[in-house]
């Protein structure tokens, strides 16, 4: 099991001729998304021995778009250079050891195709771009060339290795050039033979044209003329051979000398294992060459679905090769392959690194031709995480490229050990769960609805559910069936079923033996059981309890809901977030404590994460609902919303949290406390998980298309950033590339948006079902390596093409430019003089006719002779007459009927042909068909109103469908709201509302449907719920409360105008659900509104807004006595600093009377609280409000409200003279003030409610006997406790005063009394202040008690209590072992990691400082120095420490007590300091306290201190 953080980093980006490359000593680095990702390879990794030597050590992060090329300078010594080309425009030098740009420049004015750094010279690059540019940088004298040798796109140039000036340059349209660029880029050889893209140039290692066994035919030719003239004494004339890769599928080798080719490789087609992609497609393929350094003879290259080749040159005409991992089936990459580049470890191994679309980098040994490791990465975000429960370890990643990826966590040899699925995806995968029982069943949902099962263990595709949901799949999770199945015997269910819920809010049971049937809405399963009658709210997170007895459902209005089954009965809910709440987790059962499997943890579109402790409520299994608005636990310190919680399996009330503002946070939980702080993602983080193993170990992923594996030990921070913290994460996390703006309509997202799940995959992905899915780019995602340059004259390629943002958009605006300009041209014609402009001609109706009438005479003559054989042959026209009369169809106008309608559609056609159908229409009419005439209209969609308005001449049915005809032709023109009143005309009023609802148009609907229809007609309400939803999901919710209220939904329409959560809505809300007689609704908001104001400190406000409800009658009291404390706090500037915003009611102030008088005076005044039976209601209102216990992390605005709840309680119960239940509540408030370290508010309610002392309360309790005797005894343990403290700190200054406790007086000692003295006291307080006079040295303090100190010390006795030491002793036992266990589980694995780590004599260092490190910090007992403890003793004391507390009554348990042991050590410090103040009796007592239960080490060094 590996010991150290491990990245699956983003996939390297496709399509770039160079985006990885490698130097000797083992670091290789490849271009991913904006950044550059560096792994160190081979000895140097330090990885655990037997594992793969690999390890990502870092990321480049600088530009804010793709990186498009990547080299390191090859030169020794100069290792640690690097350099990167973008999208953005620039080229940055870096320093991989630093991690930081060194310099940059920003010379091209195109897209950057194309960069190297130069082998020979070692602060030279050369890049070139889309358009041809070429400029020439040179590093050190930051001096720079510009070329211009062809207007054409460059794919890819490399510099020679062996002369310094020689560049080969490869373009788009299959041209090579070699130039020299010490002569301004004169072309020394322009190689044609390629007839497409140039994806690779290589070089041949050797220089002289001697290391290959050429053709003789070739050889004998004479020397080439290139460029049509000779040039004399060019660098090349001892010659060097050059490979290129081209689309066209072949490998050239040219000879450089002659500048011609000598070799021509044609790609063979390969059988592809493993899959199916047709070889013949020619856009597949990339082909890269690698031309290994010192074997001239041999070359690699890439083929059409990812196998690698060895070419063996030495032949010509045998064109020999050797696959790469022929003897491994499974190892070649599955897709095209984009870079090669070599590397040499440290161990002098020859290695071959690939990057491919396949999403894998693979290592490969030159020697062997073998796949020595594989290195996955992700192309989309990682949406989702899941490790399985049956097969440890092993870990599932939905991610957005569309594949399931199962990582095995645990495997010993492979560190990166990945399996992937991706049949039947095909989209971004949002939602995994595996199956709690079945090995290898792993659910998964999409962002296009859909939800499947995958069995891991078969390569079979996965079921898919019939049932989709209609947007993003946002969590799944099995549990037990809930009455819903078809009907059928008990035997027929299975188990467990997979419950999926998805952005539209609908939460489906899916079956799992019976995926091809219809899944169930659980809404209905609720709406019936709870027979709920108003709006189910959006459902956004369902969460099982472990136990399968209880279901959670988050919502979009931020509340929960908790269900029972089998029938999902209601029985809680909470209103906590009022934010979509995005996440809830429910902790495990297995802990020490198993009352912690009640706590649910949340998290919403805010930033604080809620704890529930839901026992209670389980247990109890109310009758009705119960509403939940306080915490168990709050943990505040993210800054943006919550995306994944993830309790730890390891600890007890430990949480993981990943969040949107960039960081993972462990939280101790049970203390409100943040422990540690992960910040190494560089995007938004989507998803956590926690090793099942590793207890310091966690998963998580983000936008950034990384999985992270980090140990909480190694986090230098302990809470998420703050202030300018968080703004430097943002500006990391911005530094990500921009999503760039689609045409395509984006989908809608989850209420205000959960993880930011968007649709758009690679074309390919959908069309193609033999490969994985890519997200080349997607609207938000930004996935850009899928980028193909653009393909001139409108050539489709069936690679998914991506235009440059610079050429893409440079076309795009020209285009429109230019219609914009034609637009103008015609829309503004010059102006005509008046006199000029003639009336125009009306046109005629039978132009046609008109014109053979206006024919030459002869013809003219000719139809008046046919027209009078025709009108005068008695007997039927002859067929000569008949055809004449066809052919002068004008003359049907003086002829019959027959021949007239033959004229008329002649003239019809013409209009028609000519684009006037208005005229084709009056023809029409004027023949009498007029249903024709309509029918031909709608047909070619030009119906008018018109005709609409003359169809009733041809009859009620003819009109009817005329009307509804037209409708569907004004709906096409988008004119919804006309096409409605049309179909209004004919009395379809459902159907025009219906038309109207479905294009949004629910205003109009609403008024058409309460004019016409009556008024209980359901479509009405179902009109207003509609608009009303979307409303709400628009933000507008005033707006859709009206609707709510117009449904008859009153309590909707509640709900949703507190959605703002502001106070106005939050009043009118409360205000709206009294008026509509949902008074417990209307209590649960007017109770928030007065929660928001109090936090205002508007006190005012609070009271009215408590006023709307008499069931809140309880709550004005606790607020009223928070108000008189709070001032009362102020006035004696305690609090945390005097707010002049406070609105404080005008109630009689009274100050010289008791706290509790003064409150009781107020409430009879005010609240008319007078008699006995109002203030025992008062007690029912408030004493079923459990508040959470407090912590120390618990906000000081929050722990005195919960104080102010069990003070009123006291109160009251004193009011109805039930002083058991005033003591318990006011030991609760004391011991929340203990509990939160607020000794301050602790003093103060024992000054205002316990004046006295306890004294009055033990007379009201009556005998000792009283059931409330162990609490009165923890509440006057508590009040001594207090005054002690307050009777040591007057003792504890330079110069105590004199006080109710002491009196103190001067009096001169002589100097030997005097240096007595000083030998007795501490240091602390022999050091005289500096602005003290000189004679007070003479001068020593006569400190005695007064009668009221020695009452207080001598009820100090109730302190030194053995029972509740012996207790108290258990309970640190216990914690101390479970803190050491912890720390020793730490300590293992810190030494785990620095052996895998140490190198040389100091290896076993961190064991021996580990071994100490258990050992006593002061190192002053030997038993503890010597030997650490071992487990079994541990065990041993745990087992003992939990009898020891078994032994103890229930009551002991029940009310806490002060520290005994703190009580003696002040006491004995009191008593060393001032003798006779504490009596040896008391001191005798306290330390054999201290001596028997003292045995933690804390306690032993105080100890030890005060007896030295």
């Amino acid at each position: 099991m590996g010991q150290e953080p491990r990245t699956l980093p983003p996939s390297p980006n496709w399509y770039c001729s160079r985006c990885s490359d490698a130097v000797p000593g083992g670091l290789f680095g490849f271009a991913a998304r904006t950044s550059v990702f560096l792994v160190r390879v081979g000895p140097g990794a330090d990885v655990i021995p037997g594992t793969s030597p690999f390890r990502v050590i870092g990321e480049l992060v600088g530009h804010t778009e793709r990186v498009s090329g990547f080299t390191f300078c090859h030169h020794p010594g100069q290792y640690n250079l690097c350099a990167t080309s973008s999208d953005d425009g620039t080229v940055k030098i870096w320093d991989v050891e630093t991690k930081t740009v060194v310099t940059e420049h920003a010379l091209h004015q195109h897209t950057i195709s194309a960069l190297h750094w130069s082998p020979l010279v070692k602060d030279l690059l050369v890049s070139g771009d889309e358009k041809g540019v070429v400029f020439c940088y040179w590093l050190n004298r930051n001096d720079s060339q510009h070329l211009f040798i062809e207007p054409r796109t460059i794919f890819c140039l490399t510099c020679s290795p062996h002369h310094e000036d020689l560049v080969a340059i490869g373009y788009k349209d299959g041209i090579v050039v070699i130039i020299d660029i010490s002569k301004k880029g004169e072309v020394i050889h322009r190689l044609r033979g390629h007839d497409d893209e140039i994806h690779s140039i290589a070089w041949c290692p050797l220089p002289g044209e001697d290391c290959l066994f050429t053709n003789q035919e070739e050889n004998s030719e004479e020397l080439e003329i290139p460029n049509g003239k000779v040039i004399a004494q060019t660098p090349v004339k001892k010659g060097c051979y050059l490979a290129t890769g081209s689309k066209d599928q072949t490998i050239r080798i040219w000879s450089c000398s002659r500048g011609r080719v000598v070799m021509t490789l044609k790609l063979p087609f390969l059988k592809r294992r493993g899959g199916s992609i047709d070889p013949t497609v020619k856009e597949r393929l990339w082909l890269t060459l690698h031309w290994p350094k010192g074997q001239p003879t041999q070359l690699v290259s890439s083929c059409f679905g990812g196998e690698l080749l060895l070419w063996d040159l030495t032949q010509s005409w045998r064109r020999k090769y050797t696959l790469f991992s022929a003897s491994s089936e499974g190892q070649n990459h599955s897709r095209i392959v984009f870079n090669l580049c070599p590397l040499q470890t440290e161990d002098d191994k020859q290695l071959l690194l690939s990057t491919s679309m396949d999403r894998d980098v693979k290592c490969w040994d030159m020697a062997t031709l073998e796949c020595c490791w594989t290195l996955p990465s992700l192309g989309g975000f990682a949406y989702s995480l899941a490790f399985s429960p049956v097969d440890t370890g092993c870990l599932a990643i939905g991610a957005g490229d569309g594949m399931i990826r199962i990582w095995n966590t645990f495997s010993i040899k492979n560190n990166y050990d990945v399996k992937i699925f991706w049949q039947g995806v095909k989209s971004k995968v949002t939602a995994l769960c595996w199956h709690p029982t079945k090995e290898g069943c792993l659910a998964f949902g999409t962002d296009d609805g859909k939800v499947g099962l995958y069995d891991t263990y078969s390569n079979k595709p996965p079921q898919i559910s019939s049932t989709y949901h209609k947007k993003t799949v946002y969590s799944l999770a099995w549990g037990p069936p809930v009455p819903s199945m078809a009907p059928g015997g008990e035997g027929d269910r299975p188990s467990l079923t997979l419950y999926s819920c998805g952005g539209e809010g609908i939460v489906l049971q899916h079956n799992p033996w019976k995926l091809s049937g219809e899944a169930f809405d659980i809404n209905k399963l609720i709406r019936d059981t709870n027979s709920i009658k108003y709006k189910l709210p959006v459902h956004t997170e369902i969460s099982w309890k472990a136990d399968g007895k209880i279901m959670a459902l988050g919502n979009e209005d931020g509340s929960i809901e908790i269900f029972k089954v089998p029938n999902l009965k209601l029985i809680c809910t909470i209103q906590q977030h009022h934010k979509l709440v995005n996440t809830i987790s429910w902790h495990h059962e297995y802990g020490s404590q198993p009352e912690l499997s009640y706590l649910m943890a949340s998290g919403s579109n805010n930033a604080v994460i809620y704890v529930h402790n839901l026992q209670t409520v389980i247990e109890s299994n109310p009758e009705s609902p119960v509403t939940i608005t306080e915490p168990y636990r709050t943990l505040s310190g993210h800054t943006a919303k919550i995306t994944s919680l993830a309790w730890s399996p390891h600890h007890d009330g430990r949480l993981i949290s990943a969040s949107y503002d960039g960081t993972a946070q462990v939280w101790d939980t049970l203390q409100e406390e943040p422990l540690c702080n992960f910040r190494g993602h560089r995007g938004r983080l989507l998803c956590i998980a926690w090793s099942p193993l590793d207890p310091d170990c966690i998963y998580s992923g983000a936008d950034d298309f990384c999985v992270y594996k980090w140990l909480t030990s190694m986090q230098e921070h302990s809470r998420p950033p703050q202030g300018k913290k968080s703004t430097e994460l943002e500006k990391k996390r911005l530094s990500q590339p921009k999503p760039k703006p689609k045409k395509k309509k984006k989908p809608t997202l989850r209420g205000p948006v959960k993880q930011e799940l968007c649709n758009g995959n690679e074309e390919e992905s959908v069309k193609e079902s033999s490969g994985p899915v890519e997200n080349g780019v997607s609207d938000q995602e930004t996935e850009e390596e899928a980028r193909e340059p653009e393909l001139p004259c409108g050539v489709t390629s069936a690679e998914p093409v991506i235009c440059t943002p610079a050429s893409l958009g440079f076309d795009k605006s020209k285009v429109t430019i230019n219609n914009k300009v034609t637009l103008l041209k015609k829309e503004a014609p010059k102006e005509k003089p008046e006199a000029l402009i003639k009336k125009r001609k009306a046109r005629s109706m039978l132009p046609l006719s008109t014109s053979l009438d206006h024919r030459s005479k002869e013809e003219l003559h000719q139809d008046c002779l046919v027209l009078a054989t025709a009108k005068h042959s008695r007997a039927e026209p002859k067929e000569d007459v008949s055809a004449d009369l066809e052919e002068r169809f004008h003359l049907g106008l003086f002829t019959d009927r027959a021949t007239l309608y033959r004229m008329i559609e002649v003239e019809g056609k013409g209009h028609l042909e000519n684009g006037h159908p208005e005229l084709f229409h009056q023809l029409m009419l004027w023949k009498g068909d007029l249903k024709g005439v309509l029918q031909t209209a709608a047909e070619r969609g030009e119906l008018t109103d018109h005709l609409v308005a003359m169809a009733p001449v041809a009859g009620y049915h003819v009109w009817v469908w005329a009307v509804e005809a037209f409708a569907k032709q004004l709906c096409f023109q988008d004119q919804y709201v006309k096409a409605a009143s049309h179909l209004l005309s004919i009395h379809k009023v459902y159907d025009a509302v219906e038309l109207l609802k479905a294009n949004h148009f629910y205003r109009e609907a609403i008024a058409i449907a309460k004019a016409r229809l009556r008024p209980e007609d359901p479509i009405l309400k179902d009109l207003y719920l509609s608009w009303g939803a979307i409303l709400e999901k628009d933000g507008h919710y005033a707006l859709a409360a009206k609707c709510y209220l117009g449904g008859t939904s009153a309590y909707d329409a509640a709900k949703v105008l507190a959605k703002k959560g502001d106070v106005a809505s939050l009043r009118t809300a409360a205000e709206l659900a009294s008026i509509v007689g949902e008074n417990e609704l209307s209590a649960t908001l007017a109770l928030r509104c007065a929660q928001e104001l109090l936090l205002a400190r508007n006190w005012v406000g609070a009271q009215e807004a408590l006023q709307l409800h008499e069931s809140l009658k309880g709550q004005r009291l606790v607020f009223c006595l928070l108000e008189l404390l709070s001032k009362h706090l102020e006035e004696k500037q305690l609090s945390e600093g005097k707010s002049s915003s406070s609105s404080y009611n005008a109630w009689p102030a009274g100050s010289e009377r008791p706290f509790v008088e003064r409150v009781t005076a107020v409430w009879k005044s005010a609240f008319s609280l007078d008699s006995p039976e109002q203030s025992q209601a008062a007690f029912q209102q408030l004493q079923d409000i459990k508040y959470p216990s407090a912590t120390s992390n618990t906000p000081s605005k929050q722990l005195l409200l919960h104080i102010c709840h069990d003070l009123t309680l006291a109160v009251l119960s004193q009011q109805v003279a039930s002083w058991d239940a005033a003591v318990e509540g006011l030991l609760r408030a004391v011991i929340r003030s203990y509990n939160s370290g607020n000794f301050t508010i602790m003093q103060e309610v024992h000054s205002a409610f316990l004046p006295e002392g306890c004294d009055h309360l033990r007379d009201k309790l009556g005998g000792h006997q009283s059931p409330t005797t162990p609490a009165f005894k923890s509440l006057e343990a508590f009040f001594i406790y207090g005054r002690l403290y307050e009777f040591w700190w007057s003792l504890s200054g330079p110069c105590p005063k004199s006080s109710i406790w002491v009196r103190a007086a001067h009096r001169r000692t002589t100097s030997v009394e005097q240096s007595q003295q000083l030998d007795n006291v501490s240091p602390e307080e022999t050091d005289p202040k500096a602005s003290q006079p000189e004679p007070s040295r003479n001068l020593e303090l006569d400190v005695t008690l007064t009668e009221e100190g020695e009452q207080m010390l001598n009820a100090c006795k109730e302190l030194l209590s053995e029972k509740h030491a012996g207790f108290q002793n258990a309970q640190r036992t216990i914690a101390e072992v479970q803190d050491t266990l912890a720390e020793m589980i730490r300590q293992h694995q810190k030494s785990q990691l620095c052996k895998a780590t140490a190198n040389g004599p100091d290896k076993n260092e961190p064991e021996q400082k580990a071994e100490q490190s258990l050992s006593s910090p002061q190192n002053q007992c030997k038993e503890e120095k010597n030997e650490p403890v071992s487990l079994p003793e541990l065990t041993k004391r745990i087992t003992e420490a939990n009898e020891r507390i078994a032994k103890f009554p229930e009551s002991t348990k029940t009310w806490p007590f002060p520290d005994v042991l703190e009580c003696c050590l002040v006491l004995l410090h009191i008593g060393s300091q001032y003798s006779g103040f504490v009596t040896q009796e008391m001191q005798q007592q306290a330390q054999e306290l201290l001596q028997k239960y003292g045995s933690t080490k804390v306690y032993k060094r105080h100890y030890q201190t005060l007896c030295t």
